[in-house]
């Protein structure tokens, strides 16, 4: 698709320390100091010119907003100039309401399954789940609340591990501190890809990837 942009472009162009890509899209958390306040918020960015369109997802609480922008398309899935303008515009809107952000507040969690036949076990997980397909590779909830699934398709089968791993992602920012914490609850680091992921397992060899998306070309 034209325009598209890398995370990495995604946050140079916005530049304004809110937003961070992590998993799908772009996100920011906005503290609030009630249910009421959040409301107001939602709505004001409801109104925005063009907020329609570019259907941006938020979650309310009364702590806060979470925002999270991202262009679906038929061919593709990801982030472009649009979103960019849209970020700022509701970033101004929160200026306006005073609200602050916390993109410490932020992350994305997603299920990965490694498959030999993605058709056979695609439609199966499809079906159990009640998700949708994006591609050949995902499923989502169509909802947007709860975690996507990506199928790793595989050359031979990996008996000496496990076929399915957790991927959180989280800002650059927070990275070094959730692997030490992770590591301090008795996590041992399996792999080592820095500066963009990192594999670590649970004490019984469960394997959770931890990766950041920031800047990713």
């Amino acid at each position: 698709m034209d325009g598209m942009l890398s995370p990495k472009g995604f946050q140079e162009a916005d530049a304004s320390g809110r937003w961070r890509v992590v998993g799908d899209g772009a996100c920011a958390f906005f503290k609030t100091g009630s249910m009421r306040e959040a409301a107001e918020f939602a709505a004001a960015v409801a109104d925005l010119p063009g907020a329609g369109p570019h259907r941006p997802d938020l979650d309310l609480r009364s702590e806060g907003v979470t925002v999270r922008l991202v262009a679906v398309e038929p061919d593709f899935w990801g982030l472009t100039a649009r979103e960019v303008a849209l970020a700022q515009d509701i970033s101004a809107v929160a200026d306006g309401l005073g609200l602050e952000s916390d993109p410490s507040r932020l992350q994305s969690v997603q299920v990965s399954i490694d498959a030999m036949s993605h058709p056979e076990v695609i439609r199966f997980w499809k079906a159990v789940l009640g998700y949708e397909e994006r591609g050949d590779e995902d499923l989502v909830d169509p909802m947007g609340r709860n975690a996507s699934f990506w199928f790793q398709e595989m050359d031979a089968p990996r008996p000496q591990r496990n076929r399915i791993h957790v991927d959180v992602f989280v800002p650059d920012e927070k990275v070094e501190a959730r692997l030490a914490a992770a590591l301090a609850a008795g996590g041992v680091l399996v792999r080592d890809r820095s500066p963009h992921w990192w594999v670590v397992a649970d004490p019984e060899g469960n394997e959770a990837c931890v990766s950041t998306l920031g800047t990713r070309d």
